[in-house]
Formats: structure tokens, sequence, C-alpha cells
């Protein structure tokens, strides 16, 4: 590896802090891109040119690689090469004059609010602990509209009673304060009481734990919730971020501010959130179809 992809690596893992999940694919971009140059005897990654970068764009976009990819593998190359030329080892930008593709705006799946009522209130969840986490879990991603690792980490000292709320350590190291409905914070602390006599041992102080007391993994959590989407949905993807989509969306076709979902979702800027007012607009248009007399 160039020894400027490991600082930049290196910067973005322990001095931004970004999650594991994303310095893997920071560096398997800026890999394939070294790779691409290599191939095709070109200069040296800190030496590509704008033309290099278009190449290996047409060439992605050859092998029928999505808009969107291509895109996010773009945008890695214009963090990399910020990050050069912030420290003087390059003196522009070739990212900037790149005209990245454009992308279909793609509207969040999400659960209707039936298959949501059948979820919480109709499914029958196993005996013991397992049941229990599991409710509590699916509560906790459609209550809160919580990220997938938000929720592995969340402790029981992260769950603040008094002024039913929880803290959670989002992307970045950025903490948020979620405010919780009544029935939820019920549902935790029935569930932290049960916890204590349902399982005898468990590592560290996690709110929720594997089978076996241990931290739980993201495929754990995956896996478990896509089972139970499965009982009261046909959407095509069944994921923990689905019923963080869900949160959002319901909250907007609610009337909710848009800014206070932003903060909800601890999104750092309002474009994140925007895209669940297309929703929004969908709902009007149908409400519109259904009741005007001229529709």
């Amino acid at each position: 590896m160039h020894p400027s992809v490991q600082s930049f690596l290196n910067f973005i893992a322990f001095e931004k802090r970004y999650s594991k999940h994303t310095l893997e694919s920071y560096q398997n971009d800026l890999k394939q891109f070294s790779d691409f140059l290599a191939e095709n005897e070109s200069n040296e990654i800190t030496l590509a040119s704008h033309n290099d970068i278009r190449s290996w764009m047409v060439s992605m976009m050859e092998q029928k690689i999505t808009a969107r990819s291509v895109n996010r593998k773009i945008s890695a190359l214009k963090s990399f090469y910020k990050f050069l030329l912030k420290k003087g080892e390059i003196k522009k930008n070739p990212v900037s004059k790149v005209q990245t593709p454009k992308t279909s705006k793609r509207l969040p799946a999400f659960v209707e609010s039936t298959g949501i009522d059948k979820l919480m209130n109709q499914i029958e969840f196993p005996e013991g602990y397992k049941g229990l986490r599991d409710k509590l879990m699916l509560e906790l991603f459609y209550g809160t509209g919580m990220r997938r690792n938000e929720l592995i980490n969340l402790r029981e000292t992260d769950f603040d009673t008094y002024n039913s709320q929880l803290k959670v350590l989002g992307k970045g190291n950025k903490e948020r304060i979620i405010p919780i409905h009544p029935q939820l914070r019920t549902t935790i602390k029935d569930f932290i009481a049960s916890k204590k006599t349902l399982m005898e041992q468990q590592q560290e102080n996690f709110l929720l734990v594997d089978d076996k007391g241990r931290k739980m993994s993201p495929s754990f959590v995956y896996g478990n919730v896509k089972n139970y989407l499965n009982l009261v949905t046909t959407i095509h993807k069944r994921s923990p971020h689905i019923l963080r989509h869900t949160f959002a969306t319901h909250l907007m076709n609610n009337g909710a501010d848009i800014n206070a979902v932003k903060e909800l979702l601890g999104h750092s800027s309002l474009a994140a959130t925007q895209v669940y007012t297309h929703n929004t607009i969908e709902k009007l248009k149908e409400v519109y179809k259904q009741a005007h007399p001229k529709a």
C-alpha cells in the first residue's frame, strides 16, 4: 500500500473516527483505483490526473457498475486528494474537474403502518430472554430510528428512565439524545429487570446481548430483524435500516418537522433527511387522488 494511502486511512480511522465499515470501503476503493492505474501503466495514485479518474469511471460503467457505486468510489478519491492537498503533497485536487454520473433518486423503502402494527402486537415471540430481547430490539429500531451499530453499543447506563430518553453514540462518536414514548420506556425497564434473572452471565454492560450473553454482532442483529420482517412485509430488503426508514417516514407522514427528524436520526446535514419528504409528497398525492372531486 502506498504510504500516502496508509497515512490517509490512519487519519480517517484515528482522527475522524470513521466506522470500521467505512474504513474498509475507502481502503477497497483506493486499492481498486491503484490497481487500475497499474494495469494501465499510468501514474501512481498520488500523481494521478483527472483523465486517469475519468478513465476509471468509464471502465467501471462499462462493467455495469451502478452510478451510485461509481459516485461513492469517486467520493473516496475526493476525500483522499483533499487530504493530500491539505498536507501539501499535491497542488490541486484532480477530482475537482471530474463530473460524476447522475443517479436516479431512490425513495427509501419502509414498512406500512399495518405491518408495524402486526409486528408489534400480533407476532408471537419465543419464551424467555430471546423473545424479550428480540421484541425490544424491534421496538428500539422503530421507536427511535437508531442505526444498527448504535443499538449494538447501547448500554444500560444510556437509558434515562426519569427523563424517558436514550443516549446514543452515533457516527463520528457524536452523542445524541433520543426521547422515547412511555410504552418503550416501560418495556426497557421491564427488560432490564427480567434480564438479571434470565441471563446468568453477560460481557460488559450492553443493554442487549446475544443468547450467550456476548456483545451482538451486526450479522446477528440483521438476521434476527430479517426473520421477523419476513412475517409482516413483502418489501425486497428487510433489514434494521428499513425500520430506521420506517421511523422517519411515519414521522414525516404524520406532520413532523423535518429539522426535528434530522436531529432524531443524527444526520449531519438536512440533505440526508430530505429524501423522506419524497415519500410524504407521494402520500399527499395519494390522498389528493382519493379525496379531490376533480382528481
